[in-house]
This record gives C-alpha cells, structure tokens and sequence, in this order.
C-alpha cells in the first residue's frame, strides 16, 4: 500500500470515528389512561405533540416531596410552551393518602395513581421518584431514577420545547 493511500485511508478512517454515533432506537411510551382526583382522564396518548414528564412518586418517600415544588416551578414556567406533567403515585393506599396530599401541597399538575402493572410497562419501577421525558411523538428520550433539583429538571426539558 502506498504511503498516500495509507494516509488517505487513515483520514477517512479518522473522521468516520469523529462523527457522532446513530441515535439508538427510541422505546414508544406506553400508553395509560387514568383518572385525577376529581375525575378527569388523563391519556396519554392524547397529550401527543407535547412534551410530556412521567413522574413515579408517592407520598411517602422523601425524595419524591422535595422535587413536587421545582416540578411545580418549570410546569407553570413550560406548560404555556407545550410541557404537560404526569404525577404518577404508586401509592398502595391510592387515593386515601394521594387526595389528601394534593390538596395539600396545592400541586398544579395532573395526579394519577398507578398500579405495579403500569410500572412494569415502564420497565420495572425500582425506586422512585423515577421520571421519564417523552417527546412530541410518544418516544422515551431520557429516563431519571431519583431526585431531580429544579435546574436539573429544566436543562433536561428545556431543549425539547
């Protein structure tokens, strides 16, 4: 081989490597349909064409209490731009304990209870709070497990509005 096919070929070698890798296939979020407190049905598959955070929380864990007031923070920041957020509690006393709490802490997003069969199609719920970010089109583009500070929150869906 020659020295300047060598090199012509190293080039083309190099710059194959620098470019950026193909985007792994994106996972279609699973659907649900369940109801808020007060009865409306929230689906998911309705609010496409906006961004949607899944968040998997319940009232007792630590964690999940802090994140609610950032949460609240970007969702009253974002939502006139198309960001819809889903409370999703996996609380097993259900409404018992999740109405009381709404109501309490004034949260402005949709609240939901969810089941483990829901967390199961999310690929196994194992710890919370566990958030999800899903696009205009239905696609999981980014999966958090644990506390989410308010600023981690909003670099996380800012660039997807």
């Amino acid at each position: 081989m020659s020295v300047h096919r060598f090199i012509a070929l190293s080039a083309l070698l190099a710059l194959f490597l620098a470019l950026p890798a193909p985007s792994a296939a994106q996972t279609k979020a699973p659907n649900f349909s369940l109801k808020t407190a007060d009865g409306k049905t929230i689906e998911l598959a309705k609010l496409k064409g906006k961004i949607v955070v899944v968040n998997f929380w319940a009232t007792w864990c630590g964690p999940c209490r802090r994140e609610i007031p950032g949460f609240m923070e970007v969702y009253d920041k974002y939502k006139s731009k198309g960001l819809e957020i889903v409370g999703i509690s996996l609380d097993r006393e259900g409404w018992s304990v999740v109405k009381p709490y709404v109501e309490r802490t004034k949260i402005t997003y949709p609240v939901v209870v969810g089941d483990g069969n829901l967390a199961e199609a999310y690929g196994g719920i194992e710890a919370i709070p566990t958030t999800f970010i899903v696009d205009k089109k239905g696609n999981i583009t980014k999966h958090h497990v644990g506390y989410l500070h308010k600023t981690d929150f909003e670099k996380l869906i800012s660039g997807l509005l």
